[in-house]
């Protein structure tokens, strides 16, 4: 496993505009790529974002033409490159999963990860987010190997349940990939509060690329994508407008901590 590695989270603003979003995309990749970033994420619903719930007009397979893209982008800057999460054509259906994909430095999948926990809510004023009138739920817990190491994969609305960061842990799990599209409203409570207490409780580090801004009339994501280390501190943070989060990732570090403060060998439930 490599000691330490420069990261990349990325915030941008989707649309329904496919062709922008994946422009953007491989803009700020390749600004990651630059300030020496070797493993890079991008947020839930990079390549569309409208409401939840809605149709997704461009539904992609794992070998369809936005991996394949960007599959390119992760070869030319030689890093590990998260699909934070597209819509997969479930065939057959008219819903889809929303799967993160993990490209190796080789532009091949490393592995790919269907959303667990959909994100229906009944606040006053957000009952359009309803996110299973159009998704399907994912199963399977998924650790990937990643060239650096073992990374825990998830998605946005997972960050509300510790059992799957636990789970993702015990299976061995150094970083925690939360790539999300958290609303204003429940960002601004709690985005920052729920991914130092998953980062602190897994002593593990969190990778969490994000939405931000206005994606459409009735969608606004909160943004402050972030990198959090296994002490809870937050190393990076995106403010307003796109940009990347750069920060290192020190396993060295992380082992020291995980050996002065062994929580995770005395869970006993």
């Amino acid at each position: 496993m490599t000691a330490r590695l420069c990261a990349g989270a990325i915030q941008m603003t989707s649309t329904a505009n496919v062709e922008q979003n994946l422009a953007t995309a491989e803009r700020l990749i390749a600004q990651a790529a630059a300030q020496g970033a070797l493993f890079v994420g991008l947020p839930e619903n990079f390549g569309f974002l409208r409401s939840e719930g809605e149709a997704v007009p461009e539904a992609q397979t794992l070998d369809g033409p936005w991996v394949r893209r960007l599959a390119e982008a992760a070869r030319r800057h030689r890093l590990t490159l998260l699909l934070g999460s597209l819509p997969e054509k479930i065939d057959g259906e008219p819903k889809v999963y929303n799967t993160s994909v993990l490209l190796g430095p080789d532009g091949g999948v490393i592995a790919s990860y269907r959303k667990i926990h959909l994100f229906d809510i009944d606040l006053p004023g957000m009952e359009h987010l309803k996110e299973s009138k159009a998704v399907a739920p994912g199963r399977d817990v998924v650790v990937a190997e990643a060239p650096f190491g073992p990374i825990g994969l998830s998605i946005c609305y997972d960050l509300r349940f510790p059992e799957l960061y636990r789970e993702l842990s015990r299976r061995g799990a150094r970083v925690l990939a939360i790539p999300s599209a958290f609303t204003e409203r429940t960002g601004r409570a709690h985005w920052e509060l729920l991914l130092r207490a998953r980062a602190v409780e897994n002593l593990a580090y969190v990778f969490a690329p994000a939405q931000v801004g206005q994606h459409g009339k009735n969608r606004a994501s909160w943004g402050h994508a972030m990198i959090v280390s296994p002490w809870g501190e937050i190393l990076a943070e995106a403010r307003a407008g796109e940009g990347v989060a750069l920060a290192e990732i020190d396993f060295d570090r992380q082992e020291k901590i995980r050996r002065e403060l062994p929580a995770l060998a005395h869970i006993r439930l």
